[in-house]
């Protein structure tokens, strides 16, 4: 009997050539981890790329016979050409070999196979320049029975490498499952015997041999199923585990006492809080109250009054002598947030809670000053950048931690605040940008989620329209004539860039502007700067230039902010704006979040179509935050009917925050849901997607809660508990015990 298991080492059954190959191009080593490379599609003969309809510039792969071989001399320079013409019944492709003459052994008239090369264009017709290939087996004698296996059976295109081709890993996964025991039925199976009976689903051993190797294309859908479930019950496991885990650490207990800080500042409030923020506080309140850390994921609209919720907790832990971290993305929204406490507070509770700003780029002496009310507990209220995580650091008794706008940080330096409390500290989440339901269960499952939807009474609102450039050229006069008006009126403005200044004229055409540090501008749209659409993005020094020489704003005084001037010059000039001596501020996503002027009623955005669709309803957010009616203008040379027009159209389209982060989800990747990684990039799950699953992930959630009310060490489950310790590498399980 084999002794092959998933944990075998690739070398083993591939060799060490082969084995280097595939961990070089995707890091795996067993064989547990090449089965997960599961294919992307699958194909027949006439499901391939059709020669009639090739992608010029990308590499394709296609079944194809030889229809003719010839070899002819080069005519400047010695050696020959060999050339094949093949035909997939739709078309015919050329193939050119230099100098390889001895492929005429292997491509000859009547040879079918797999080719894979990258489409070019010789004078008027397409070809594939020394392209890969991987002949049908030629031990079968049936023509007929050779071609209708290719016809009939589903053939999987794996995700390649220039080094490691589809067929190549097509071959490696043969030998792997020729190595594993015949009875797949034996491979450990991490879903429960009871769950799989009851979902009727394949055994982990048949779905992984069904969605390589399958006969029909049922076979295929039915093994992408199971997987796909039991993805989503490994993932909700473990953190429904790591949720009860937090519940069963130590906080100390912050409650709040009759005639206390938090009681003093309801008293003096001006307004009365929504019912969201009363609902939301009341939670918050509870958790504080309890022996256990609170981890809650506060959402809501921008605008919503997520801030005072979560100043209302400061307070709330300040009664007890304890204190608040609140920990902003950058140096602007955290000088903002400290003015915006300090005015909110009163001279009396300020003075009494003495708040205080510690960033990077205050001085030497003011920050050491800072540091000692901190470590000394002079200060129960710290607001802060990254620096608030410097070794140097010390808190006297830190009970809250406070992560505004919590997609801006990684994991590490979350943790990095959290640890410098004595015991674990409660944490409340802030995000601005809706989570829809599927995900905050996916990526925040070990959280308490609570949502604020209520704006404020006496919001004016904001009207939103899409300036589109590439139908309507002339309508840019007119949206700097509609900023004109409004000034004129005594109100201000926001222009919004997505980069700091242009490129040096000696750079290649294809580099774009220096963009703001941690700017969204879209991949997608990047490529498009750099391909044959080459539109020109806006930069904070161009447009300060051309509007200084306006007709229309020669005597408004304009301004520009960016995260590359230093902190001082930053805050003076956010400070100018708020108390309006600034009219006109020229800006790059700097301004995104936190930044409230009442007063403020536009905001232009240029190239629009190079944000994401959150980033857009956020920067929109900075205006019409007051009893002045906002505007926002969405300027895009983006055609109509393309992906980045429709992002800056469904962001015109409605204020609806929880709207328009599903739009954002379906339009870009999850992110890396078990890793740092943030939105938009890499994901780290194979076959599941929250948009599309998101019916599979809750039912999936449901069963592995009831798994766990059962047996909540899965002393029972072996194979389940391997399944997630494996699937759940060390820094996978250092980001869900920091999350």
């Amino acid at each position: 009997m084999t002794d092959t298991s998933l944990e075998t080492s690739l070398v083993k059954i591939l060799g060490g050539r082969t084995a280097s190959a595939i961990e070089k191009a995707f890091g795996y080593t067993s064989v547990a981890q090449l089965l997960s490379h599961y294919p992307r599609r699958y194909a027949s003969k006439g499901e391939l790329t059709a020669l009639a309809h090739l992608p010029k510039g990308e590499t394709v792969t296609i079944v194809a016979e030889v229809r003719d071989v010839r070899e002819r001399s080069m005519r400047n320079k010695r050696g020959s050409i060999f050339e094949v013409k093949i035909t997939d019944g739709t078309g015919i492709l050329t193939l050119t070999f230099f100098n390889q003459s001895w492929r005429a052994k292997e491509l000859h008239v009547g040879t079918r196979a797999i080719f894979s090369g990258k489409v070019s264009e010789y004078r008027g017709s397409y070809q594939l320049t020394h392209p890969m290939y991987e002949l049908f087996d030629d031990h079968e004698t049936d023509a007929d029975n050779k071609a209708s296996r290719f016809v009939d059976t589903p053939i999987p295109i794996y995700p390649a490498t220039g080094t490691v081709t589809s067929w190549s890993l097509q071959r490696s996964i043969k030998l792997i499952f020729e190595s594993l025991p015949s009875d797949l039925t034996t491979i450990p199976d991490p879903v429960p015997l009871q769950v799989r009976l009851e979902e009727s689903m394949l055994t982990h051993g048949q779905a992984l041999k069904q969605i390589h190797q399958p006969q029909a294309t049922g076979e295929w859908e039915a093994a992408r199923d199971a997987l796909r479930f039991q993805e989503a019950f490994l993932l909700q496991t473990a953190l429904l585990e790591r949720r009860a885990a937090l519940a069963q650490q130590a906080a100390t207990p912050r409650p709040p006492r009759e005639g206390g800080i938090l009681q003093r500042f309801d008293s003096q409030l001006s307004f009365t809080l929504t019912d969201d923020q009363r609902a939301v506080g009341q939670q918050i309140t509870d958790d504080l109250s309890g022996s256990h850390p609170m981890n809650r994921l506060v959402q809501g609209e921008v605008g919503s009054g997520k801030t005072l919720v979560a100043l209302r907790a400061m307070l709330q832990v300040a009664e007890s002598g304890g204190q608040a971290a609140l920990l902003a993305p950058t140096e602007v929204l955290a000088s903002q947030h400290l003015r915006s406490i300090v005015r909110t507070l009163g001279p009396d509770l300020a003075a009494e809670l003495a708040p205080v700003l510690i960033t990077g780029q205050i001085g030497a002496a003011e920050r050491k000053r800072a540091m000692l009310a901190v470590a000394s507990g002079g200060s129960r209220i710290v607001i802060g950048t990254h620096a608030l995580m410097s070794d140097k650091m010390q808190f006297f008794d830190l009970g809250l931690v406070v992560v505004d706008e919590q997609h801006r940080f990684g994991v590490e330096q979350r943790e990095a605040l959290r640890a410098k409390a004595q015991t674990a500290p409660h944490t409340v989440v802030l995000t601005a940008t809706p989570i829809p339901r599927t995900v905050a269960m996916t990526v925040f499952g070990d959280l308490d989620v609570s949502t604020i939807r209520q704006l404020p009474a006496g919001r004016a609102g904001i009207t939103s329209h899409v300036v589109p450039l590439a139908d309507k050229p002339g309508w840019i006069n007119r949206a700097w004539v509609r900023v004109s008006e409004e000034l004129q009126q005594g109100r201000q403005a926001f222009v919004v860039c997505p980069a700091i200044s242009p490129p040096e004229e000696s750079a290649p055409i294809t580099q774009l502007p220096e963009l703001e540090a941690g700017a969204e501008v879209l991949a997608e749209s990047a490529e498009e700067a750099q391909g044959e659409v080459k539109v020109k993005l806006a930069t904070v020094e161009e447009t300060l230039a051309m509007l200084h020489e306006h007709p229309l704003f020669v005597d408004t005084p304009i301004a520009g902010l960016h995260g590359a001037m230093p902190g001082e010059e930053k805050d003076a000039t956010m400070q100018a704006f708020a108390a309006g001596e600034i009219k006109l501020l020229v800006a790059t996503t700097v301004i995104e979040v936190g930044v409230d002027v009442p007063n403020a009623s536009t905001m232009v955005v240029l190239n629009a179509d190079r944000f994401g669709v959150s980033q857009l309803h956020q920067l929109r957010g900075r205006v019409g935050r007051g009893s002045v009616p906002g505007l926002c203008l969405f300027v895009t040379e983006a055609p109509a009917a393309t992906t980045a027009r429709e992002r800056v159209d469904a962001v015109a389209s409605t204020l609806d925050g929880f709207e328009l982060a599903q739009v954002d989800l379906e339009l870009r990747r999850e992110g890396d849901v078990l890793g740092t990684s943030q939105a938009g990039g890499k994901s780290s799950l194979k076959l599941l997607r929250v948009v599309r699953d998101s019916a599979i992930i809750e039912h999936a959630r449901s069963l592995a809660q009831s798994v766990l009310d059962e047996d909540p060490t899965l002393a029972g489950h072996g194979f389940l508990r391997e399944a997630i310790d494996s699937r759940l590498d060390d820094e996978t399980r250092e980001f869900l015990g920091k999350s």
